[in-house]
């Protein structure tokens, strides 16, 4: 399915990540990836993960720094000239603004949150742009707390409410360059990232009794929605936000 695609793929924390599971799903359909990481704890994991992958390509980059955020992309463009698909599934808001009350947010905690979480698709989605020379995909991580309040969640919600509004926009500007750009809006999955929010446990026990489905998505089956959209499949899909929750998000009270 993925037979002669580049991708890079933006956040793999360790084994249990969202990303590393969208790469499995596209290693296992033929894609080659890069793949970036931010900080020597996070690279020690990925390169234990990608030891047997042979010479793949692993770049440091910090999406608050723009100077590497550039230099990724040319690390690509030299190793393959061009680039089909981008899975961003980068999120971090402080600790301390993931619990209590969303009242209480600082500005730096804010601005943080909306950078990484939110801003980061708009600059890598511009990086990859140019290498996406006969079109491509991009596809980002979202969650239901960007429509709907749930507790703890706080401005990380607000964050994934720009992040789903941006991918709407991007997919608009970058249509003309057959370049899709969708988000995941996937259920709650007991990662690094998401042991941040207090009660995570509460989250996944209440999805387990109310969804339609009866119990919590599994990482593999975000990490086929990705390849899905990543594909040639969903050529026609683009601006959407797709929930992959078991269905969570169709029931009211």
């Amino acid at each position: 399915m993925l037979k002669n695609k580049v991708g890079i793929i933006f956040g793999v924390a360790n084994k249990r990540s969202i990303a590393w599971a969208c790469a499995n799903s596209c290693l296992e359909n033929g894609a080659e990836l890069a793949f970036t990481y931010q900080g020597e704890r996070l690279k020690r994991n990925l390169d234990k993960l990608t030891a047997g992958m042979g010479d793949t390509l692993v770049i440091p980059c910090d999406v608050t720094n723009q100077a590497e955020v550039d230099r990724t992309f040319e690390e690509i463009d030299k190793r393959y000239g061009r680039l089909d698909f981008v899975i961003h599934s980068i999120a971090f808001a402080p600790r301390e603004a993931l619990e209590g009350e969303f009242l209480a947010t600082t500005r730096e905690a804010f601005l943080t949150a909306m950078e990484i979480s939110a801003f980061s698709l708009t600059q890598v989605s511009l990086a990859a742009m140019p290498l996406m020379k006969d079109g491509g995909s991009i596809v980002t991580m979202s969650y239901y707390g960007a429509e709907k309040v749930v507790k703890n969640y706080n401005v990380m919600g607000v964050a994934k409410s720009a992040l789903e509004s941006s991918t709407r926009y991007l997919a608009n500007d970058l249509g003309s360059r057959n370049i899709r750009v969708n988000a995941i809006s996937a259920g709650p999955i007991n990662t690094l990232s998401a042991r941040g929010v207090k009660n995570l446990g509460s989250f996944l026990k209440q999805v387990e009794e109310k969804a339609p489905l009866k119990r919590n998505v599994e990482p593999k089956e975000v990490g086929d929605t990705a390849l899905f959209l990543v594909s040639d499949l969903s050529s026609a899909i683009t601006g959407e936000t797709i929930y992959v929750d078991c269905g969570y998000n169709i029931m009211g009270i």
